[in-house]
């Protein structure tokens, strides 16, 4: 296992994480607590989201939230309170092929994956900006980049996650709030593995890195933490890849 490096300046800050409860979503709110965070998890699946609080409890509180629901997303920023880390983590990759994608596949791809993220952060910038500033931090895809062909929705809301990012980095940056994105590589998740990957295609993947071996969760937190850190205090409208090179 390799070194974590730790940040100090995490300790006793209000986080707040998007998709939280499993897979990268969970692994980001392990190394903010570890950092000594308080961290609130906002997310569809009630038993990983408590089962995950009870784990980290009093750092983790735990909210049920459909995030593609609007109103509701703003009940919940509301309930979790001021905070001045947002980390935009929830995504849903499904797989649709060219010729059968209907309008509501679409708009629901864009919802889970883009829309949510913009509405998010608009709920906690002015506890942001009353608290002096803030990090913002958006999950992006590599998918948007690479373009693979059953991804198309979803790479289509993953590169508009880097332009939010740009837009909302510039609308913010004179409140002191920085606006990040990462695009994570091929992540081997539980539930990747069970809904879309084999050992073959999960090497076929790690072949067209230019570093060999797994991207972990734990690779893309630890980006998140640098980056939510005040150690990155003049970094922002940029997107950083966790990818190990993948061609």
């Amino acid at each position: 296992m390799h070194a974590q490096a730790s940040y100090p300046s995490l300790d006793g800050r209000q986080v707040l994480v998007t998709g939280g409860a499993s897979g990268i979503g969970a692994e980001l709110v392990r190394g903010f607590a570890r950092n000594g965070a308080q961290v609130a998890v906002l997310d569809i699946d009630r038993e990983a989201g408590e089962a995950l609080a009870q784990e980290h409890a009093p750092r983790v509180r735990f909210t049920q939230c459909d995030l593609t629901d609007v109103a509701a997303l703003r009940a919940a920023a509301a309930q979790v309170g001021p905070v001045t880390v947002l980390i935009n983590n929830a995504a849903d990759d499904q797989r649709h092929a060219l010729e059968d994608i209907t309008p509501e596949q679409w708009d629901a791809a864009q919802a889970v994956n883009l829309r949510h993220q913009f509405f998010m952060a608009q709920a906690v910038i002015p506890g942001m900006r009353a608290a002096g500033g803030g990090s913002i931090v958006n999950l992006s895809s590599v998918a948007w980049r690479r373009g693979p062909s059953g991804l198309l929705a979803y790479a289509t809301a993953k590169a508009g996650v880097v332009g939010l990012t740009n837009a909302l980095a510039t609308a913010v940056g004179g409140d002191r709030i920085r606006v990040n994105a990462i695009a994570p590589g091929a992540v081997m998740t539980p539930r990747q593995m069970r809904l879309w990957h084999t050992p073959e295609t999960r090497e076929r993947l790690v072949a067209a890195q230019a570093i060999p071996g797994d991207v972990t969760e734990r690779d893309i937190a630890a980006a998140a933490l640098f980056l939510a850190a005040d150690d990155s205090r003049m970094i922002t409208r940029q997107c950083l890849y966790v990818d190990a090179g993948l061609g």
